[in-house]
């Protein structure tokens, strides 16, 4: 069986934007480009509705680019446990209001027992603070706690 990963905005936002001159946009455009030609054909990948209204705002062209890339994916029900757990994330991790999505892309990741959780935001998803607060969090509940990682870490399954 496949290793499942949950593919978060920013793995999209980063393999369609135009290519950025700032010197680590650009690393992280490419290494995301690589992760999705050659990785990505190895594992099953997911997304929920979160991820779907983000990648639908902003410029319309680069939103259905960013749409396109995920068509295919399956998209992750969100139920009320969910929807709690991502309650009970916002407050521990102490994840700014203007981010608290953020704490909904961990929920369905772990409520759903995703292997991996991709993402470049490594403020408040593929960061050691959170993955040790949602293991301590997880294990409290008996939730699964997937492995919130860059796709430069999961170069490889």
């Amino acid at each position: 069986m496949k290793p499942s990963v949950y593919i978060e905005t920013t793995i999209i936002s980063y393999l369609t934007a135009k290519p950025s001159r700032d010197l680590v946009t650009a690393a992280h455009q490419q290494i995301t480009t690589e992760w999705w030609t050659d990785v990505r054909p190895q594992v099953d990948c997911y997304v929920s509705p979160f991820l779907i209204d983000e990648a639908s705002r902003g410029d319309a062209t680069y939103a259905q680019k960013r749409l396109d890339e995920v068509v295919d994916f399956t998209v992750l029900e969100v139920n009320e446990e969910i929807e709690d757990l991502a309650q009970q994330y916002f407050a521990a991790l102490q994840i700014p209001e203007k981010a608290k999505i953020d704490a909904f892309h961990l929920a369905v990741a772990a409520w759903h027992k995703m292997d991996y959780l991709l993402s470049w935001n490594c403020k408040h998803i593929a960061s050691g603070r959170v993955q040790k607060m949602m293991q301590e969090i997880n294990a409290r509940l008996g939730v699964h706690t997937p492995i919130a990682c860059t796709p430069e870490e999961l170069m490889e399954v």
